[in-house]
């Protein structure tokens, strides 16, 4: 019997964690291969491909945004070999699996909840020609009838499953390694599917330590915690990240979601001393509205949250990801304002404005009818609107989502937008309204822009609203794209010449009091070396002076030079030095 798993991947890049589970979980039984696609890859091309295999049975790992496409692939190849048996399994089919199978005849079996038993038996089952009764977990076909059987029971022991990860070295450098060190989540929100499973299960420690291991020496982009809530267990999560940082890695990094409020004094002090760019939280926050959090299920504490997001914001070494959702029960316009201001006055990394999907399976979902919600019962089950919000609000937040990923979460904007919005709106949500407006009224929300004509736009519509700092705020757009970017500026975006003649900047980084004070590091090298990794700008406002007077207009006579120290692949992309006072006699 020939099997092959496979599943349509977002992006290059990703790599599917459930269908190695399943294979290595039968191992032992029959070799089941792996093949892996992407949603932008041709239809046609991807049958084909399949059908070249000459399969006896294909199971596909479903989600969100892939169950469409698998759905036609699956037709497809059933009109083409109607002997092949096809197989569907995970979240997006664990709910309605005898629907999904009463509407596409082309499907022979659904795996609903944990997989890895289900489809051992499956594989057991069809190897020795015995019926499907016994099987959990299982919906098939008998007799023209759809029959599902009672549900799996999960894994106690999660060692009893063979680590997926062996022999991938070529397959998964510079990519992203998604990895559970447990399943389960200990709370319930009513918006995660996360919730329909009670306790949290967890790896043995040094099987973790040995897959990590793995990824360090294959070099892998980015490892990508799928664990709920990985600091549930301080002392587990603890005890990861030393031995991550043990291990000393480069050019990688590794991503968690955490609670904030569960992070104490000892995982603070710990964090304060990782290695910068080397761990990146994700961060929950959904709504700072009381309500809506008692309604959703949630539990959090806002206040720790602030404190501990702010400490680990002075580290300046964790990159965080704080997340808020539009379209939570009681949160209508103004509460959400209020949540969005709370939250991007912490500054992080970055802010991810979703919107909330009615998923399979989710308690909000089976209360739909309770809180009026408005929803396509199609992927990606995206709200339309609710009691609390209407369908014109939504799509204003949806703008606002547009321009905070354009302008904010990136960081290239970082000093002019912080001038900005304190200095002329209440809050930054009334200033992504403010130039929402602008954006849609010019229809830049029509095509697309590189960044570089981002700086333009804003730097017009700083133009568009005679902000009296018109000045100072164009300086700061040069500096942040200064910051950013090893180049000079794009011509027109500052009047003013900020260029340092060639001759200056040579002698500037031959003086040792200078390369000792800023950049010891390069004082070895030959002039030419250095000047390809550092610049020299002029300013005729005091930036940094403006910086760290947390962005008040001070007096901005004092032309001023500032050094960048240009970084690769980091968090911080230059370091800056204000250099004035130190090469007055060489300009």
């Amino acid at each position: 019997m020939k099997v092959l798993l496979t599943t349509l991947n977002s992006k290059y890049i990703h790599s599917n964690l459930a269908i190695r589970y399943l294979a290595k979980y039968v191992e032992d039984i029959i070799k089941v291969d792996i093949e892996e696609y992407t949603i932008n890859q041709n239809r046609d091309l991807i049958i084909s491909e399949i059908h070249k295999m000459k399969l006896d049975l294909i199971g596909f790992s479903t989600y969100i945004w892939n169950l469409d496409e698998i759905l036609k692939i699956s037709q497809a190849l059933k009109l083409i070999n109607p002997s092949l048996e096809i197989l569907l399994g995970g979240p997006e089919v664990s709910y309605d699996g005898v629907d999904i199978m009463e509407k596409h005849p082309y499907i022979d079996y659904i795996i609903y909840g944990e997989g890895e038993e289900s489809f051992r038996d499956l594989i057991k089952s069809k190897i020795i020609g015995e019926d499907h009764k016994k099987n959990l977990g299982l919906i098939y076909r008998e007799n023209n009838e759809i029959i599902q059987n009672k549900a799996q029971t999960l894994i106690k022991d999660l060692n009893m499953i063979p680590t997926p990860y062996i022999d991938g070295e070529n397959l998964f450098k510079n990519r992203i390694v998604y990895y559970e060190s447990s399943r389960g989540c200990p709370f319930s929100c009513e918006f995660c599917l996360s919730s329909t499973i009670r306790g949290v299960r967890y790896f043995d420690l040094e099987r973790v330590k040995k897959d990590l291991s793995l990824f360090i020496d294959w070099q892998v982009q980015q490892v990508k915690f799928v664990d709920r809530t990985f600091n549930a267990n301080k002392k587990y999560a603890l005890e990861i990240m030393k031995f991550i940082i043990s291990k000393k890695p480069k050019n990688m990094n590794f991503h968690f979601e955490v609670t904030a409020h569960l992070i104490d004094d000892e995982m603070l002090d710990f964090l304060s001393k990782v290695e910068e760019g080397l761990i990146q939280f994700e961060i929950g926050v959904q709504s700072t509205n009381e309500e809506t959090i008692e309604a959703i299920g949630r539990t959090t504490d806002f206040e720790k949250l602030k404190r501990v997001v702010k400490k680990l914001s002075s580290f300046k070494n964790i990159h965080q990801h704080l997340d808020l959702m539009a379209g939570l029960p009681f949160e209508d316009i103004k509460s959400f304002e209020k949540s969005f201001n709370e939250v991007y006055e912490l500054h992080p990394e970055k802010l991810q404005l979703g919107f909330l999907k009615l998923l399979k399976g989710s308690g909000l979902r089976f209360n739909a009818e309770k809180y009026g919600y408005k929803y396509i019962n199609e992927p990606p089950y995206e709200i339309l609107e609710n009691n609390y919000i209407d369908y014109d609000d939504i799509v204003k937040l949806k703008g606002i989502e547009d321009l905070v990923e354009k302008y904010y979460n990136e960081d290239y904007f970082k000093n002019t937008l912080k001038f900005i919005v304190k200095n002329y709106y209440k809050g930054a949500f009334n200033f992504y309204e403010d130039f929402l407006g602008y954006w849609e009224e010019k229809e830049y929300h029509m095509v697309s822009h590189g960044r570089n004509k981002l700086y333009f736009i804003l730097k017009d519509f700083i133009i568009h609203k005679e902000y009296k700092d018109k000045e100072i705020l164009v300086n700061l757009l040069s500096f942040d794209y200064l910051k950013n970017h090893r180049s000079s500026l794009p011509p027109g975006l500052n009047e003013k010449d900020l260029s340092v003649a060639q001759k200056n900047v040579h002698d500037i980084l031959k003086d040792h009091e200078i390369l000792n004070k800023y950049i010891p590091n390069y004082r070895d090298l030959p002039t030419k070396h250095i000047i390809k990794k550092v610049g020299i700008e002029k300013f005729n406002v005091d930036i940094l002076g403006i910086i760290d007077k947390n962005y008040q207009a001070i007096d901005n006579s004092r032309e001023t030079y500032i050094l960048f120290n240009y970084r690769e692949g980091q968090i911080i992309r230059s370091y800056y030095y204000d250099i004035t006072e130190n090469i007055r006699e060489m300009v």
